[in-house]
Formats: C-alpha cells, structure tokens, sequence
C-alpha cells in the first residue's frame, strides 16, 4: 500500500475524529488507529494515531474457553466488527434465525451496524444454531462471540 495513501488516512482520522479506520485493498489490509495495540508505556502520547499493519484476522479462542466461559460447544461464530447486533432486518421483523434452527453456509444469520451500513453476517458452515449469544439491540466488539452452531 502507498505511503501517501496511509498519510491521507490519517489525515482523516484526525479531522473526522474517528476513533479507526479500517483499509483492505486486494490481500493488502491497513489499520489506523488513535488507540495502538498493547505498547510498553511511554510508547506512544495518547491520541495519537498508531499505524497498525499487520494481517487481521479472529483470535481463535483456546479449546476450552467456551466451557470456562459459559458457551456452549460447537463452532462459534464471532463478530468480525464493532457495530450495534440485530437479530432481524427491521424493528417487529422475524429474526433471521432462531435458537434449534438448521441453516445453510452463507446463510444470513444477523445484522451488524456500523457508521450507519448494515453488514449482513453469514454462517460460515453449516449445521443447527446451539446458542445465540448477544441480545438484539446490543453493541458487539470485534471477536465476541456470536452464534454457536452444532
């Protein structure tokens, strides 16, 4: 990625006043972030934006990390983003999938919002929703569990 590109990013960042913003060009990706990844103190003045690249991707949790915390086991489905959770596409709406519910890969299993675009997240296999874990309505963090499937 050209380093005038990621100049400008910042440029952006600092007037908009966006906490991050997030750039994926072809197999390229860039995050500018005001908050930078775990630094040893004095590293960084806070508010400062922090160029971060480096692939991303989900932590995959330990295997056992969904007993300790609650999660039922089977495949999890985690938020690839901050944003607001929607179970349905609108307010009164069926939601887009229920809790014993077989469904497809690529199936729509609920919305996230995020500076106003709807992303629709898909089941990335196949198979029965064990569990959905976060209320309709609810803020989501990048990583958090969402569904589990069986």
């Amino acid at each position: 990625m050209d380093i005038r590109k990621i100049k400008k990013l910042i440029e952006v960042l600092v007037e908009s006043g966006v906490a991050e913003i997030e750039i994926h060009e072809g197999e390229e990706s860039v995050r500018v972030s005001r908050f930078g990844a775990v630094m040893a103190p004095g590293a960084a003045v806070p508010g400062t934006p922090q160029v971060l690249a480096a692939p991303i991707a989900p932590a995959a949790p330990p295997p056992d990390a969904g007993q300790e915390s609650g999660i039922p086991p089977g495949h999890v489905v985690t938020s690839p983003m901050v944003g607001t959770f929607y179970r349905a596409p609108s307010p009164g709406a069926k939601t887009f999938v229920d809790v014993g519910q077989r469904v497809a890969e690529r199936d729509v299993l609920c919305i996230i919002e995020a500076m106003k675009i709807l992303n629709q997240i898909e089941a990335d296999r196949a198979g029965v929703v064990k569990a959905a874990l976060v209320e309709n309505g609810q803020p989501v963090e990048f990583g958090q569990p969402l569904f589990v499937i069986d």
